[in-house]
């Protein structure tokens, strides 16, 4: 079984900085490499063999939940596309990610958050995917499916009702803040809510035919103050799938509130997979 690391993100970078700062550490970087080697400082561009980045968004967000990390990725001269899932089954929501990865001209790095790490745990059995990188995600084993990941790992869902379409939703927004993005400010869990996807219970019982970790390197971010997927549990999928893991003191939508430790990981996940 492959052992996982842990890197821990120190506190003092868990802050939000802004983009005229994220700007002005990148123009720093890349005079500093000029300078010491005449070459450029961010190589996404130029040297990593992946350049793709495919996002794969959660239950009760959509694409534009990737916006911030979006962003980062494309200044340092990455190709991002963020999937919109119809959230209507597993298999629906493999299909619409296929469709995307097929697009792809080149090696693509598959990022999945929450309900999503089940998505791309299918998906990323595709030939151009070279690795996974999970964000506080449910990661089923082959022959799995997320509700019986949940079942395995005593960590029932609750509090969830499906409506008479069998559609589950988190559009109250101050139980959305609460759930998913309780170190966000309220005014943009609003937003956040209001955007939002709701999920097919069914999604929940379709199960993965072969899970993609066991032949590809995966990394893991947890979010340690996560109200929607404890850490706890997290940690026991670490474990399980032994995936390169990365802390971050952060609620469930760390790509909303943390997006420089999630843009940096997936990064970092790409420059190993390149060299």
């Amino acid at each position: 079984m492959k052992m996982p690391f842990h890197l821990n993100v120190p506190p003092e970078k868990e802050s939000q900085p802004s983009p005229l700062r994220w700007l002005g550490r990148l123009t720093l970087a890349w005079g500093l490499s000029l300078l010491v080697s005449g070459g450029p400082a961010m190589a996404a561009s130029t040297e990593h063999t992946v350049r793709n980045i495919v996002l794969v968004h959660g239950a009760f967000a959509d694409g534009s939940s990737w916006s911030q990390v979006i962003e980062r990725l494309t200044a340092i001269g990455y190709h991002v596309t963020a999937v919109q899932n119809p959230m209507t089954s597993l298999s629906d929501d493999v299909l619409a990610t296929e469709r995307v990865l097929r697009r792809q001209q080149g090696e693509v790095l598959l990022v999945g958050h929450s309900w999503a790490g089940a998505v791309i745990t299918q998906a990323g059995n595709a030939s151009n995917v070279k690795g996974l990188v999970y964000l506080s995600a449910l990661v089923p084993d082959s022959g799995e499916s997320a509700a019986d990941l949940l079942q395995r790992l005593k960590a029932p869902m609750t509090g969830l009702t499906p409506d008479a379409d069998g559609l589950i939703w988190l559009d109250d927004p101050s139980q959305f803040h609460k759930v998913m993005a309780a170190d966000l400010p309220m005014q943009k869990a609003q937003l956040l809510a209001s955007v939002q996807q709701p999920i097919a219970a069914a999604c929940f019982s379709g199960k993965v035919e072969h899970a993609a970790w066991h032949d590809k390197p995966s990394w893991y971010l947890q979010t340690t103050e996560d109200h929607a997927l404890s850490p706890s549990v997290q940690q026991s999928i670490v474990q399980q799938i032994g995936a390169k893991a990365v802390s971050v003191r952060s609620s469930h939508l760390s790509l909303a509130s943390h997006p420089d430790a999630v843009a940096k990981l997936i990064d970092h996940a790409a420059s190993e997979l390149g060299r």
